[in-house]
């Protein structure tokens, strides 16, 4: 038997665990400052409910991990976690106030391309609000992605677009309605292919050499130009998609947070549930070429889950972990190998060792006891290997006299503490 990971499978060590951590608390504290609330949900969910919303040639079909129980009963693998959002609303909307307001950090699945910043497990955080409708909360979603960001020092641009003004630019190219998803998810393509190759694919549908010349003229216009070409337009879609930009854009430089953000009318997101304005944000000098986060608006999927009349307006957005994480792992803040604070060093002390690290532990201090009787010469050494600022040697002279001193290894010096008097540690640290 070999071992070895599957392929988009990864293990993390400490090191890469801690800046994981770091991202994930750095990220809950700003989501509950939003006044977002914790959930969690089922990795494993009924194959139908995850592939409801999705013609058999959608590209998330081919990604889904399928698997039966012993019932025989069809299941997959979550992909994201806006759909199993989705089912927890459709399931508890008799317990549930509106508006309300999640988050969710855990684990999805997708058997797709493995590439830097993308596995085939991975970490998404979400938030989502079901029951606000309009601009509103999506301006303060693009609010907390910019400060989010800015905690993580990383430096980001947000794309925009609407879906609304998507349909409506390719029906004003007289294309079948049964073809507009299909032409969404090759638009989306314009910024990762050539002119040539994206009228290839519009060919394979069958669209007409005239009809692609116009895709192409209207998809190339700026925020500005489609408003001055469609200032006159009885195409409702259009109408309606223009209008949630526009509101959007007054809300983004009111809250000065316009120079994160860019429109690209190309930018449809790979879900067909998507129902409004659409987001994804990149690393802005594009260390990374793909996505760090994205969502949108999804009205449909919770209105047609419960499907009892009412209209269960919905919006989300998402980070990606792995992405934020292949950006942070050579950052200067995370050179330390260790989270420990004192390494605690017995010599024939280790009853009062063990008393001693809990003392400190009290104190708020994360303490580390050598344990297996390694030489003084290999512990400090230790000490030093893993960056652990502080080193507390106790042996018997140290219980005899009742103090101990304490190295300090970054700046190569010591003080001496009394057994009785231990606050005197914590008043050096803090004036270090």
């Amino acid at each position: 038997m070999k071992i070895q990971n599957i392929k988009g499978g990864t293990d993390f060590l400490p090191k890469e665990q801690r800046i994981r951590n770091y991202i994930n608390d750095t990220l809950k504290e700003i989501f509950i400052e939003y006044g977002y609330n914790p959930i969690e949900t089922p990795i494993l969910m009924y194959y139908d409910i995850l592939s409801d919303k999705y013609d058999e040639e959608n590209d998330i079909l081919k990604e889904i991990y399928k698997l039966t129980d012993q019932g025989n009963r069809k299941l997959g693998l979550r992909y994201d976690l806006t759909v199993p959002f989705s089912k927890l609303i459709a399931l508890n909307k008799n317990n549930i106030k509106l508006p309300f307001k999640r988050y969710e950090i855990a684990k999805v699945f997708r058997d797709g391309p493995v590439k830097v910043g993308r596995d085939r497990e991975f970490t998404q955080c979400d938030v989502d609000v079901v029951g606000i409708s309009g601009q509103m909360i999506e301006a303060e979603m693009l609010s907390l992605y910019v400060e989010a960001f800015k905690r993580l020092n990383i430096e980001i641009i947000i794309k925009y677009n609407s879906r609304q003004l998507m349909s409506g630019l390719i029906k004003e190219c007289n294309i079948e309605e049964e073809k507009v998803s299909k032409v969404i998810t090759i638009i989306d393509k314009l910024e990762k292919v050539t002119i040539d190759e994206l009228k290839d694919y519009f060919r394979e549908i069958e669209i007409e050499e005239e009809k692609i010349d116009k895709l192409l003229k209207y998809f190339t216009l700026s925020l500005d130009e489609l408003n001055k070409e469609f200032a006159i337009t009885n195409n409702e879609n259009i109408i309606i998609g223009l209008e949630e930009l526009n509101t959007l854009d007054d809300y983004l430089k009111a809250l000065e947070i316009d120079d994160y953000c860019k429109f690209v009318s190309t930018l449809a997101r790979g879900q067909d549930y998507y129902t409004g304005n659409v987001f994804e944000v990149y690393e802005r000098n594009m260390k990374l070429s793909g996505s760090i986060g994205g969502g949108g608006r999804y009205d449909k999927i919770i209105t047609n889950f419960i499907s009892d009349g009412n209209i269960y307006p919905a919006v989300g957005i998402s980070f990606g972990l792995s992405s934020i994480y292949e950006l942070l792992k050579n950052d200067e803040r995370f050179k330390s190998d260790s989270d420990v604070d004192i390494y605690v060093i017995p010599m024939n002390t280790k009853i009062e060792s063990l008393k001693l690290a809990n003392k400190l532990r009290n104190m708020g201090y994360k303490v580390e006891l050598e344990m297996i009787d390694k030489k003084l010469k290999k512990s400090l050494d230790f000490a030093n290997k893993e960056k652990i600022p502080y080193v507390i040697i106790l042996g018997e002279d140290e219980i005899a006299n009742n103090c101990f001193k304490v190295k300090d290894m970054f700046n190569n010096k010591e003080f001496e503490v009394s057994m009785n008097d231990l606050e005197v540690i914590k008043e050096y640290i803090e004036k270090e």
